[in-house]
């Protein structure tokens, strides 16, 4: 047969029931945590907060670079389809 473990035949029932009382509320809000980060709505902010944050910077200014690349390869390939529609009729 196996062997108690001598710490729990040492550590009063009160004591062991303060630790399992403690830990159960830890897992709850780690439960509640994640349930919150796997929200869509979360997801969705989480998203909208760095795509803002690429083309936005800390002072609300906004960063004409990366919105140059974007409108950039928006326009080529705007251009691209007519060519290949151009080619192919």
């Amino acid at each position: 047969m196996a062997e108690a473990d001598p710490k729990l035949d040492q550590a009063p029932a009160a004591s062991i029931e303060d630790q399992m009382e403690v830990t159960r509320e830890r897992l709850a809000d780690t439960i509640d945590e994640l349930v919150h980060r796997a929200s869509p709505k979360t997801i969705v902010n989480r998203e909208i907060a760095t795509m803002r944050a690429h083309f936005v910077d800390a002072s609300g200014q906004p960063r004409t670079d990366n919105i140059l690349k974007v409108a950039g390869a928006v326009v080529g390939f705007m251009v691209f389809v007519v060519v290949i529609r151009r080619v192919t009729r």
